[in-house]
């Protein structure tokens, strides 16, 4: 009796099961993703994947000029079918209906809208070594619409007292402050996530992904963030879009009823050792490896497997839609090692076929050059993998710049020494023009914080990182000075920037709103980045430096008949004058210069005077 009972428990539980799997499904609206697509790819055939009841049981068909249906992939889920379809060049635009038949009976019909490409889409300059970059986090920097605060439907809602809750940032917020952004010199700006996160709680960040197609609308809408680019593009700004490869929100509408069993990395909850060296490691075990890049990064973000050709092709598809519906100029990919690295190679390779001059930039959150520079471009691994990544972070330099400028120096390997030694591994690097170069940003304490709330230390930081190679990214918030100690919570390195709400007390944006050392920050920063603008030998040209000597460290940006000369001085209190000579296999070379930060005219070049704690910028001539 007992084991007829268990039987009948069983069998209840798994129709339970079974009939929750299918309300699950029945309550996710159809979907045809992407929607909408262009003629005129390198690339020409686009996969679709249609969602709906028992859709993989039906078969497509299309009609329409210049498309033809190449493939129908059948999934082990029967809600799901994935179609490509070939667009040739001479095909019209507008909109595309396909039907889904059973038999000769239509049991349902999914439009796609097609679109021609703008002129010179293709042709696009992405960001490179002649721009900076000003990263912010859209909820906590500034809320232009407050009637989106809360939507309804939406699993979160604001409130701006919570720590880790949604504050009201959105979209309309950052147009409104374009200008502040483009008149201290940056050219380009990468926004945090925007697409929709609708999780329970702590979803302000972004990188729980829940609609790869979908503006959250706490931010605002597609079209808005279009309208966003257009106006950025329009004051000299290009904007970046962050992107998550590696992972989605465990409330994305597919985890509901996912289309195969490999869709994402393990069953459940298995934590990643972040342990990035296994990927590079010719010695590292097959479990350590797995662990890394198929663990999960947190409980509710479930680890995607870009090894499933499907999934890769959509997230590759989903990027390609991005650049050209939006029209972007950049993309910065989170935790960049941890996905498949074959799967990224070939997502770059894609992106670059159809758009040759954008950029890409990896986060590779790895401290030392020797494994760092695997992850770039066309560098010569053992095993043979090519990233086909341009750009990637430069983390170690960053580590340097946290240490140096708070140590004495003086010593064999510290102070200004550590950044000395950073670049002389420069060797490792196919290309150290395509290095992202960054005192902090969203995931690390403050850079005033670090350096003790020195405003002397922060100028000499910021001198450092504008000029050096490769390509400056600043974050939000630092120009005034935002405080915020990263071991205490990434709720204290993500403060609102004071005026970016209706009613705030004071205005950072405005020079009124801000205190005196406030004020000397920024007008600093802008002198140097709006300085920076024009330099070529800053842009494009080499680095000579020398061996740091009395707590000094001088280095030269040099490019045919232009050079700008930079001298950091790590000393208490000391003022330095320093000789020329030792500098004269490249002073011999020019006569005169111009202190960029005093403006004043320099008639010779054999010493240079300069105070504890600071730096000298000195165009060459």
């Amino acid at each position: 009796m007992r084991k007829v009972n268990l039987v009948l428990i069983l069998v209840l539980i798994a129709l339970t099961n079974l009939l929750s799997n299918v309300n699950a499904a029945r309550n996710i609206k159809d979907r045809l993703e992407p929607s909408s697509w262009w003629i005129g790819f390198k690339n020409p055939v686009v996969q679709l994947m249609a969602y709906s009841e028992d859709i993989g049981l039906l078969r497509p068909e299309i009609n329409h000029p210049g498309l033809t249906i190449k493939r129908i992939i059948g999934v082990e889920n029967p809600n799901y079918l994935f179609i490509d379809v070939l667009i040739d060049e001479k095909a019209k635009p507008g909109v595309v209906e396909i039907l889904f038949k059973d038999g000769n009976k239509v049991r349902k019909t999914m439009s796609l809208q097609l679109n021609e490409r703008k002129k010179g889409s293709a042709r696009r300059q992405g960001f490179n070594s002649s721009d900076a970059i000003y990263l912010l986090m859209p909820d906590r920097f500034a809320n232009g619409d407050p009637t989106n605060d809360d939507v309804e439907g939406m699993l979160e809602k604001a409130d701006r007292k919570a720590p880790y809750g949604r504050h009201g940032g959105d979209l309309k917020g950052i147009m409104n402050h374009l200008d502040y952004i483009a008149d201290m010199g940056f050219t380009a700006i990468w926004i945090n996530p925007v697409l929709e996160n609708d999780m329970p709680e702590s979803s302000y960040h972004g990188y729980a992904t829940t609609d790869y197609y979908k503006i959250d609308p706490r931010y605002g809408t597609n079209e808005d963030y279009k309208k966003l680019v257009e106006m950025a593009n329009s004051k000299g700004l290009k904007v970046i879009k962050d992107m998550i490869f590696n992972h989605c929100g465990s409330k994305h509408w597919w985890m509901d009823d996912l289309p195969s069993d490999d869709w994402i990395n393990y069953d459940g909850f298995v934590r990643s050792n972040y342990r990035l060296s296994t990927i590079s490691d010719p010695n590292a075990s097959r479990a350590d490896l797995k662990l890394a890049t198929e663990g999960w990064f947190d409980t509710s973000m479930p680890d995607l497997n870009l090894r499933n050709e499907l999934l890769l092709n959509y997230l590759i598809q989903n990027s390609i839609w991005w650049i050209e519906y939006a029209g972007l100029q950049g993309i910065r990919q989170d935790t960049y090692p941890y996905p498949d690295k074959h799967g990224m190679a070939e997502w770059n390779k894609r992106i670059n076929l159809e758009y040759p001059n954008f950029n890409i930039v990896g986060e590779a959150w790895i401290g030392e050059p020797s494994k760092l520079c695997y992850w770039q471009k066309d560098f010569p691994n053992s095993d043979g993998f090519n990233s086909h990544l341009k750009t990637i972070m430069d983390f170690p330099l960053m580590d340097a710049m946290h240490i140096a400028f708070n140590e004495k120096g003086g010593g064999w390997s510290d102070g200004l020494i550590r950044l000395y030694n950073v670049l002389a591994d420069d060797h490792l690097y196919p290309d150290v023009n395509n290095m992202l170069v960054f005192p902090e940003n969203h995931d690390v304490g403050r850079i005033f914080t670090i350096l003790k709330e020195d405003p002397r230390k922060m100028k000499m930081v910021t001198a450092f990182f504008a000029t050096i190679r490769g390509i400056p990214q600043w974050y939000y918030g630092s120009e005034i000075l935002m405080t915020g100690n990263g071991y205490d919570g990434h709720a204290h390195i993500r403060h609102d920037f004071p005026g970016g709400w209706p009613g705030d007390e004071i205005n950072a944006f405005t020079s009124k709103g801000r205190t005196d050392e406030q004020n000397e920050m920024v007008d600093y920063l802008s002198k140097i980045l709006n300085f920076r603008k024009n330099s070529k030998a800053i842009h494009h040209g080499k680095t000579l430096h020398f061996v740091p000597e009395n707590n000094v460290y001088v280095y030269f940006r040099y490019l045919e008949d232009e050079a700008v000369m930079v001298i950091l001085n790590n000393s208490d209190n000391e003022a330095r004058t320093i000789s020329g000579k030792r500098f004269d296999e490249i002073l011999s070379q020019y006569s005169k210069g111009t202190d960029v930060l005093t403006g004043e005219n320099l008639s010779a070049l054999d010493s240079f005077k300069i105070d504890a704690k600071s730096a000298k910028i000195i165009e060459l001539k």
